[in-house]
């Protein structure tokens, strides 16, 4: 069958294909742009379009422009994504298996321990004799196993996923300095006498870091959909942070403010710009294991 066959002398064919989805695209194409037109099926799958000669010429510019500036649309992103899992989940492997191995290294809580002596958190001496280095180590100490367990399994899938959004390196950096702030936060509102270990103020952080990037990405501060993450750090809270004798109730709620805070931070034109750059990752990667080396460094120097 000759595809002209049923061509009118007054139409000519400004487009073939045999991909259904695009004859449609072009069509709309024309459409947006008031081209009158029709489609016409052949035997053998494809499809033309047919419009007024008068309008030949127009409509096969406009369908040239759309072809032109959408030729690299979408744009290619796999090895980008897979490079961004990959790296937090090897992220997530090294810093859970420091944790362990650290675990292993320390023993359990004991206070005559020098491990929890010279890292644990202690208000007294962070207040009195500026010892700030504790805010952060005391995220790498864990009463026990089930306490580590309990961090890991809860706060490891929250973690991955913030890793994924603001990239390994700089997420794990806002990470640690937002649970320091509210281990801080945290202090100042027990006193001098109060002591903590453990990385659930991080795993409440993460909580708030998460929920204000959901309120920033939707663009709506109000409505139920943007409320959904905050109820469910409180139900959290309520369910893990209220309850328990070793249970430090300020630290979870000091670590879910703080991360609302450094959440909007994050969000920020200039720390949005950090998450597309492979160095600057890196460099807030190696900056983060340096925090922590350095502030485990420094009771290491002042005993020894």
């Amino acid at each position: 069958m000759d595809p002209q066959a049923n061509q009118s002398p007054e139409e000519l064919e400004v487009f073939s294909s045999r991909d259904h989805h695009t004859i449609i695209t072009c069509s709309l194409v024309l459409s947006a742009k008031s081209i009158n037109h029709r489609i016409q099926q052949h035997g053998d799958g494809s499809a033309s379009i047919y419009v007024a000669a008068v309008e030949s010429e127009q409509a096969m510019y406009q369908l040239h422009c759309y072809f032109t500036e959408n030729s690299n649309w979408p744009p290619i992103r796999e090895d980008a994504t897979q490079a961004s899992h990959s790296a937090a989940g090897a992220t997530m492997l090294l810093v859970g298996t420091l944790a362990l191995f650290f675990l292993t290294q320390t023993g359990p809580w004991h206070q005559h321990s020098f491990w929890f002596q010279a890292g644990a958190g202690n208000a007294e001496a962070i207040l009195k004799h500026g010892e700030w280095y504790r805010l952060v180590t005391a995220l790498t100490l864990h009463a026990d196993l089930s306490h580590l367990a309990g961090n890991c399994l809860i706060g490891g899938f929250l973690v991955y996923f913030f890793f994924q959004i603001h990239g390994a390196g700089l997420g794990l950096l806002a990470l640690l300095l937002s649970a320091a702030a509210g281990n801080y936060i945290n202090v100042l509102a027990h006193g001098s006498d109060h002591i903590f270990v453990g990385f659930s103020t991080a795993v409440f952080s993460t909580i708030g870091m998460l929920s204000m990037h959901q309120v920033i990405k939707r663009r709506r501060f109000f409505g139920i959909r943007v409320l959904v993450p905050f109820m469910a750090g409180a139900a959290l809270l309520a369910m893990l942070g209220s309850s328990g004798q070793r249970t430090d109730l300020g630290s979870h709620l000091f670590g879910l403010i703080s991360g609302l805070i450094f959440g909007l931070l994050l969000e920020t034109k200039f720390l949005s710009t950090m998450r597309e750059s492979p160095f600057l990752q890196l460099c807030c990667l190696i900056g983060g294991i340096c925090l922590v080396l350095l502030s485990w460094s420094t009771p290491f120097s002042t005993t020894f």
